[in-house]
């Protein structure tokens, strides 16, 4: 690809993520629609399917390494994720469903995760060389655990359609 295109590409498509992820709700996911219908907090619990072993493992890798940045249980820290910093970089984001990793298949987290900020955005490190490819899975096992039952229903649709592509 010309080099002087992929900045620009890689911009544009942070952009266009953030942009998306600003639509989101940020804390009353009760009220997002389900398959036409609104998912509340009486929703039938959610078998997700998610290995308790890779959750416990990936709580160690992210305690480890993304707690810092991205808060306990992925709550992040205080301040907008959505706000540029002093240095133009978007702060971490929340990693629970209050932001907007639960809006991005498996393998965009893996990236994110591998790679580090897309097109220097943000602050994060690339963990490829540093994580095994299995303690990035569990970090993503991990993190998919802290999201509710409604989201995680909206992001096993997302997920699938992703597949579909």
């Amino acid at each position: 690809m010309n080099k002087t295109i992929a900045p620009v590409l890689a911009a544009l498509l942070t952009g266009l993520l953030l942009s998306a992820c600003d639509q989101a709700p940020e804390s009353d996911v009760s009220q997002v629609p389900v398959g036409g219908e609104v998912a509340g907090a009486d929703a039938a619990p959610l078998d997700r399917k998610l290995d308790p072993a890779q959750i416990v493992r990936g709580q160690a890798v992210y305690d480890k390494n993304c707690l810092e940045c991205h808060g306990a249980n992925g709550k992040g820290q205080p301040g907008d994720w959505r706000i540029r910093n002093a240095e133009g970089r978007y702060p971490p984001p929340p990693l629970d469903d209050s932001a907007h990793a639960w809006h991005h298949p498996t393998k965009v987290l893996m990236e994110a995760i591998r790679d580090g900020s897309p097109g220097g955005e943000g602050n994060m490190p690339a963990w490829q060389g540093k994580l095994s490819e299995q303690e990035m899975q569990d970090t993503v096992v991990y993190i998919k655990s802290l999201w509710s039952d409604p989201v995680y229903r909206l992001w096993m649709k997302m997920e699938q359609q992703s597949l579909e592509e």
